[in-house]
């Protein structure tokens, strides 16, 4: 062979050989690109989709289950002050918010599950160190990926669309530790509902979103930060309020094929004892312009016999007074008639202790629900059988105790009225007779957020308040009678101007965690009607509150707000549901 045609052919051999190493290494150049890429779009895969695509949430759409990494935004900004569109964070998978045809599959409903072992996980966060530039920061501000900039925000009714934010610090930079008390809500003109949000601990939350799809239409999501790093908890909190609007979204839900189960009547022991914390929403269904506050401080805006839409409820919505507003979560609830709530509640015994809105309640069910008028003000201790006016014969007995403080006068002292040997006395005559109370309502919370310095020492008080409890109830059982079933009912979410104050929704939120762990640890507890979702959206403001009651009776005068007459429907609402609770089998 000449010795040109060798050099030539030894020349190919070795180009072929180098193109083979080069394409070698451009393949697997790429292939660590797009991994250490996809490790940086975590974020976006995994969370900021419909729930049916999400691998990361279990299957009844709780937010028990994530697993959350350390998640790179890629923040070049410098200023907060500069609009958000200069934010430059890399996205991959973005979700499409045009409207698209979904599966006709059936959905869930949106659900949250209460944390297992509550009051030592949060001590765990509470006490967590920092240490670290990006732990001690202080958030004054939130990114929304696939939500910020974004003008064209359309989302299909029945999916759940779940979010992730990330907390930043005036410098523009990632907040990475939890703590921070974001209020979160969904308003429409015939929807409101607070989507359920959860800390992950690292400066990262998330929230989802769900409309059902007879509720179609246009959306506002707000997204206040209330407090910040469990500031909300100290015994003096008012002076660390950030209070600040960070966002409202305007989102189109438009109906969409997706289908959602029935929402069924809660009907069940069940429905009360197998979800501690609840998801619902109000939803409306009637609206009269033209109604005015009449003499005696009501709202008459429907007639009273005005049914229900089902399956949001069953029975006379018209006796709510809500103008068409009305209350379901897991489940949907009767509005009661006077009739129905006396061949209910003839000849039992409720036993109810607790704050305040429990002498509301009681003179609501009174006055509104079984139409006694002969009790205009039920005081803080009330023991009185009561006679149903159209049927002398039937009859019930309602027992209420004050737990703010030992002497009925007193306030602020909350569970640690406990520690009084006679307030004892007291509360254990009640079920140390032949004959004992059917059923315990309790709630607390309003003077325990005046009176604990801290949350461990609350932590105390509510493990001490559900050990004594277990006895008295137990203390029945040994006896050989029938031990009183235990509904708690969870505090008010406090509204307006109370929203800053030492019983604010953040501490009142953790100290109804905390209170509902214990009893849960010492088997007490049969059922929980959740108050704080069922008044968590009408919170913001004192259209329906006077900051810390929801159910204070109808009168036309100046209220809290400045306008004459206030609305008592909310209160109402849970007259309602407590009378459910009380008559299912």
């Amino acid at each position: 062979m000449p010795k040109k045609a060798q050099l030539l052919l030894q020349s190919n051999f070795m180009v072929q050989w180098w193109f083979k190493i080069l394409a070698m290494g451009t393949f697997l150049g790429i292939m660590i690109f797009f991994e250490i890429d996809g490790l940086k779009c975590t974020f976006h895969k995994s969370f900021v989709t419909k729930l049916n695509k999400s691998e990361l949430f279990s299957q009844d759409s709780n937010f028990t289950n994530i697993s959350f990494e350390s998640i790179d935004f890629n923040l070049t900004h410098k200023n907060l002050t500069k609009p958000h569109q200069n934010l430059d964070i890399k996205t991959c998978n973005s979700p499409n918010f045009s409207p698209q045809d979904s599966a006709n599959l059936t959905k869930n409903w949106i659900s949250s599950e209460f944390e297992a072992n509550y009051s030592s996980n949060l001590l765990a966060k509470w006490l967590a160190p920092g240490g670290e530039p990006c732990k001690d920061s202080r958030t004054v501000d939130i990114i929304v990926p696939n939500l910020d900039g974004n003008k064209n925000r359309a989302l299909s009714t029945g999916d759940i669309h779940e979010f992730v934010f990330q907390a930043l610090d005036d410098a523009g930079k990632p907040h990475c530790l939890g703590g921070d008390y974001f209020e979160t809500d969904l308003s429409g003109e015939r929807w409101k509902s607070r989507p359920p949000i959860k800390d992950l601990g690292n400066g990262a939350y998330t929230f989802a979103l769900q409309i059902h799809p007879d509720f179609a239409g246009e959306y506002n999501l707000t997204i206040t930060l209330l407090f910040r790093s469990f500031e909300g908890l100290k015994f003096s909190p008012e002076r660390f309020a950030f209070d600040r609007v960070l966002r409202v979204f305007t989102i189109k839900f438009y109906r969409s094929e997706s289908l959602l189960p029935e929402l069924r009547q809660c009907s069940s022991k069940s429905d009360y004892s197998t979800k501690d914390v609840w998801s619902g929403r109000w939803t409306r269904h009637a609206k009269n312009e033209t109604c005015l506050i009449s003499d005696d401080g009501r709202y008459r805006c429907q007639e009273a016999s005005f049914h229900c839409v089902n399956p949001w409820c069953d029975g006379a919505l018209g006796l709510l007074e809500s103008n068409g507003w009305v209350y379901s979560t897991h489940c949907s609830f009767q509005i009661v008639s006077t009739e129905d709530a006396w061949d209910c509640l003839n000849g039992r015994w409720i036993f109810w202790w607790g704050d305040s809105n429990h002498c509301d309640t009681i003179r609501n069910i009174l006055n509104f629900v079984l139409d006694v008028h002969e009790v205009a003000i039920v005081p803080r201790i009330f023991d009185r059988n009561i006679s149903n006016p159209r049927n002398l014969s039937q009859t019930v007995r309602f027992t209420s105790i004050f737990n703010g403080h030992p002497n009925a006068t007193g306030n602020y002292e909350g569970l640690d009225s406990l520690i009084n040997a006679e307030y004892q006395g007291l509360l254990k005559g009640y079920f140390s007779g032949n004959v004992v109370p059917d059923t315990i309502i309790m709630n607390s919370g309003l003077h325990d957020g005046v009176h604990w310095p801290n949350v461990r020492k609350f932590v105390g008080g509510a493990d001490f308040a559900a050990a004594f409890w277990a006895e008295v109830v137990e203390g029945v059982r040994r006896r050989r009678g029938v031990p009183p079933r235990f509904i708690y009912r969870t505090t008010v979410a406090t509204g307006g101007y109370a929203r800053r104050l030492t019983f604010n929704p953040h501490k009142m939120e953790v100290f109804n965690g905390i209170m509902l762990d214990k009893l849960r640890q010492y088997g007490v507890v049969d059922r929980v009607i959740d108050n704080f979702d069922m008044t968590f959206p009408w919170h913001y403001d004192n259209r329906c509150n006077d900051g810390v009651h929801y159910g204070r009776a109808p009168l036309k005068t100046k209220w809290k707000d400045g306008l004459i007459g206030h609305q008592y429907f909310v209160d109402l609402m849970l007259c309602h549901v407590l009378i459910n609770a009380l008559c299912v089998a």
